[in-house]
């Protein structure tokens, strides 16, 4: 397995947002008048667009869930974006890879602002040749979207020499649109169920099990 091209999830996959992101989902719905008490509830908006999960959890429309993505960015952009923490384990990996001439690429569904932020904040935006995400007004929110615009970034046009590494369904899926093959993992916030549906090529546990599949 020879990939040379190598593109990254940030949430749930590089690193675990989990606190960051609920508590900024708990602050929007609250100015709804939402209390929310058990903090599991709200791991589903961990990855997919977050508009999208406003509009199919709460029932919000379209207005009221922009509105609630503004309320979730006043709590995110100064506190909830360093609620955070890189996967034990992914530093190294990322060195490795470097170190064997792979080209590291982040396609993230989040604000392409934020994702640099975060990876600049623990010191692992280096390893990377670009980092790609959505923009703030909305667009190129699509996990495909993202992904055709990283590849198109890097000029990467062979794109059997490209593997995308997610935790969700929608990396998976968007990997696929696009034309390459994925890795789902599962330490982040997918279960396998998940991602065998989504039609992940393959499956690992562990953030070491990334290293050894890509090293086979």
């Amino acid at each position: 397995m020879s990939y040379e091209y190598i593109l990254f999830d940030l949430d749930g996959t590089l690193s675990d947002p989990g606190i960051g992101i609920t508590n900024s989902v708990m602050y929007a719905l609250k100015r709804y008048g939402i209390e929310v008490s058990n903090r599991r509830e709200l791991y589903k908006f961990i990855g997919p667009p977050l508009l999208d999960s406003f509009e199919n959890y709460y029932g919000f429309s379209k207005e009221e869930a922009k509105t609630a993505v503004e309320y979730y960015r006043e709590y995110y952009r100064d506190k909830g974006i360093f609620e955070n923490f890189i996967y034990d384990g992914f530093e190294d990996l990322l060195k490795i890879l470097k170190g064997n001439s792979k080209t590291l690429i982040v396609a993230t569904s989040k604000p392409e602002v934020f994702a640099k932020q975060i990876l600049e904040h623990f010191d692992i935006a280096k390893y990377f040749t670009y980092i790609a995400g959505s923009n703030l007004d909305g667009t190129r929110v699509k996990k495909d979207e993202v992904i055709k615009y990283a590849l198109e970034s890097c000029n990467i046009i062979d794109l059997s020499k490209a593997i995308m590494i997610g935790d969700r369904e929608h990396d998976i899926i968007g990997a696929k649109a696009v034309g390459i093959n994925s890795i789902g993992v599962l330490f982040g916030y997918g279960d396998r169920s998940e991602l065998e549906k989504a039609g992940a090529n393959f499956i690992v546990d562990t953030v070491a099990d990334i290293g050894k599949l890509l090293f086979v």
